[in-house]
């Protein structure tokens, strides 16, 4: 993926977003923007993301988090860029 246009942000979802398809959910969003990254569960009850790509598409995953899958309830989203890093060849589902 060429540097141009490109961002990678660090993201904390708050509410019920565990036990609830979040992670498996949010997969599905990432891969239909051609995203790279991961996702998982923290101890505190948040689920932790992070991702990059094209701008545009991180934005729009960024929006989405705000919402969440079907059953979630979303009351807060923390997010930070961070530098690219270009290693990764897909998102993927952390245990």
């Amino acid at each position: 993926m060429s540097q141009t246009g490109c961002k990678r942000i660090h993201v904390v979802v708050h509410g019920r977003v565990q036990g609830v398809f979040f992670r498996d959910h949010t997969k599905s969003e990432d891969d239909k923007r051609g995203l790279l990254g991961w996702v998982r569960n923290r101890p505190s009850g948040t689920v932790e993301v992070e991702v990059e790509g094209k701008e545009q598409m991180v934005e729009s995953l960024l929006k989405w988090l705000s919402v969440g899958s079907p059953l979630a309830l979303v009351t807060g989203v923390e997010y930070k860029e961070m530098p690219l890093l270009h290693d990764e060849e897909r998102f993927v589902v952390r245990y």
